[in-house]
């Protein structure tokens, strides 16, 4: 495996990582008075769009990443 594509999936993985403490959060508590609509809106249209230019590229590590990611928003 190249090792820039090696630093693509350790990216994605750190990436798609930070976003799970607040999703079992919301989804242990279902308290979701603290996170600002307009910024989650704003991050799952992000994210969706960076599956889909993942998609187009081709791009696992940046597919995989967010595909989880966009799933994980959605619950």
């Amino acid at each position: 495996m190249p090792l820039s594509e090696l630093i693509g999936y350790l990216a994605a993985f750190l990436t798609t990582c930070s976003f799970v403490p607040q999703a079992l959060h919301t989804f242990r508590t279902r308290d979701v008075g603290g996170i600002s609509l307009g910024m989650y809106s704003v991050f799952t249209a992000g994210v969706a769009l960076w599956l889909v230019y993942g998609l187009v590229l081709g791009a696992w590590p940046i597919v995989v990443a967010n595909a989880i990611t966009l799933a994980l928003a959605g619950t």
